[in-house]
Order: structure tokens, then sequence, then C-alpha cells
């Protein structure tokens, strides 16, 4: 289900996400506890992608969430690619060190890559062998469900810094830029962007005076 550098960028966004939250002031114990809550809350997110890529026959890929250009000129890019997956906790955390757990947690993207040969079996050669726009999007849209899925239910049971991470990490992929999940619902279906990025807002709300 998952290939080597797929199980690389999992286990470094959950580390790095992990640090930031913690910046180890608060003990190993503290950052430990922070990783599992961190890896599960990804974990969560990628497998529903993942679950639903294979109901759409496509494989799903997750990446590290890297930046070649910096302007609007196709002259305007990088030597090399910029890991914004790995700068942005980091610094989020610097610039919004007194907020508990606010941190930016959308360290990962993810490709798709549609598998023609059954495509064609069950939609007839030519009418399914790509993915449109709007298929992306429902994708990215699954696994940003799941997390506040599984937030209500952390809640449920008494786990509420799973639920508060699940929330902040589906708020901050939501964000419609660059290759992130919130810019693949946007420009797949802008009413189901509006949607989900209703129910964040109303998971944030919950976030700052419940739990």
């Amino acid at each position: 289900m998952f290939n080597k550098k797929e199980a690389i960028a999992i286990l470094v966004s959950s580390v790095v996400i992990a640090f930031s939250l913690n910046f180890i002031l608060n003990g190993i114990t503290a950052f430990l506890w922070s990783l599992l809550a961190v890896f599960a809350v990804i974990m969560v997110n990628v497998i529903a992608k993942k679950i639903f890529g294979f109901y759409m026959e496509t494989d799903v890929e997750v990446e590290f969430w890297e930046i070649y250009q910096y302007g609007l000129r196709e002259s305007n890019h990088f030597k090399k690619p910029v890991p914004m997956g790995a700068f942005m906790p980091l610094l989020s955390k610097i610039v919004l060190f007194p907020i508990r757990g606010f941190v930016w947690m959308a360290s990962l993207v993810f490709d798709v890559k549609p598998r023609v040969e059954r495509s064609a079996r069950r939609h007839g050669l030519y009418s399914f062998s790509g993915m449109t726009e709007a298929h992306i999007g429902y994708i990215a849209a699954a696994g940003i469900f799941a997390n506040l899925a599984f937030a209500v239910i952390g809640y449920l049971i008494g786990f509420s810094e799973f639920a508060r991470i699940n929330i902040f990490y589906a708020l901050f992929n939501m964000i419609p830029i660059s290759k992130l999940d919130g810019n693949k619902i946007f420009f797949g279906n802008v009413v189901l962007w509006s949607f989900l990025a209703s129910l964040v807002l109303i998971g944030i709300f919950f976030v700052i005076f419940l739990i």
C-alpha cells in the first residue's frame, strides 16, 4: 500500500510536526505522545485518500510538499525544490509560539495515476482513461472528511488532543494554495470546498471553546 518514498515522507512529516508542537520543551514523553498522535492523524488522511482512490480505479501516492517556483513567470523558479513541508511547521511555531498546538500541519501532497486497463474495462476504452480536476478533488476531500470524522470520534472517547490535531490538520490542508488538498478541492468543486471549509471552521470553534 505504501512504497519506500511514501513511508519516508510520512515519517519525516510526523517528526517535524510533532517537534514543532513541542519543541521538546515539555519533555521527551510529551514529544513521543505528540508524534504518535500526529502519525495517526496523517495515516487517517492518507489511507482515506488511498481507499477512495482505489474505488475510483487510480493509485494515490503521497509525497513531501515542495515548491519549485516563486513567481508567475516560468523563469522565476528555484534551482532545487524547496521542502516547504519541513520549513512551514517550524516557521509557524516560531511566529505563533504562544498559541498552543497551532502550527502549520500541511506537509504532504499527493499525486494520482489512473489504472487505464481497469478503467477501460469498466467505463469503456476511451471514456475514462484520465482523471479530471473533480475526481482529484473528491480524493482530496476524502482525506479531509476522514480527519473531521476522527476528530469527532476522538472527542467523544476523550482523546481531546487527537481531536484537536485532526481539526488543525484539516484546516491547514484546506488552504487553496500550491499542491495542497484545498487547492485540488477548490478547483475540482468549489461547492464541496465551501462545504468542507464550513465544517472545518465549526471544528475550529469547538477546539477554541470546548476542547
